[in-house]
């Protein structure tokens, strides 16, 4: 069964481009013009991803996307996006991006990043049930259920966000380098490393740390990488 994307693209050109070479890549595509066009599309059609821009008419790629997340899609979305600003990707992950992508990009590149985002969300489907619980400081990871608590209080993880904290988890305080984090998370090449890994650093720093400032368990080792603290 053919995956279906979602492109949600004003720029004509760039949005037929794209489905030409999703198409040809074997996928099923579907595009939307406009943000509201692009909100009715995904919680009909159910896309396994969503290729979001977000300059977009009617209603921006932040409002899509917060929107299609409080409404229950959790499946992968990719910002695409002329603007290359930190704080846009800051803002982007924090309503549930999943990656980011700046104008202008390589097709190939492009294409690699839609293949392994829709890899993990398959592979995510198929985790096992047995119930696996770690925890350090007052934080308990439920990877069964993907639940992060703080406190006894749930804390809601982009998709990105849990998968990082997991690999930190998994290594068991052993420092883990950005190119390691890249290749283990994002599954890219290290050549294509990027602040991505940092900005995910600082977002989950930001919602499981006392103090994000100063942080007791996710720590940086400098010149090295980073490593979890128990």
């Amino acid at each position: 069964m053919k995956a279906r994307v979602l492109v949600v693209e004003d720029n004509t050109d760039l949005a037929f481009g794209l489905r030409n070479n999703l198409e040809i890549e074997g996928y099923e595509v579907a595009v939307a013009a406009d943000g509201a066009a692009g909100v009715v599309r995904t919680l009909d059609w159910r896309p396994d991803l969503v290729i979001l821009d977000l300059m977009l008419p009617e209603m921006d790629g932040f409002r899509v996307l917060r929107t299609v997340r409080q409404r229950g899609f959790e499946e992968p979305v990719l910002i695409l996006t002329a603007r290359g600003e930190e704080s846009d990707k800051v803002m982007g992950f924090r309503q549930g991006a999943d990656d980011y992508v700046t104008k202008p990009f390589g097709v190939l590149e492009l294409l690699a990043r839609v293949d392994v985002l829709l890899r993990r969300a398959a592979r995510m489907r198929d985790a096992t049930t047995a119930p696996v619980v770690n925890r350090f400081g007052d934080v308990e990871v439920n990877r069964a259920a993907r639940i992060v608590r703080r406190a006894g209080k749930e804390v809601a993880l982009a998709p990105m966000e849990y998968e990082l904290l997991c690999a930190l988890i998994d290594h068991k305080g052993a420092v883990m380098s950005r190119h390691d984090l890249m290749r283990e998370v994002w599954e890219y090449d290290a050549a294509v490393v990027s602040r991505t890994v940092d900005t995910h650093i600082v977002e989950l720093r930001r919602k499981l740390e006392a103090d994000p400032a100063h942080p007791q368990h996710i720590l940086t080792v400098r010149k090295a990488g980073y490593r979890l603290r128990a």
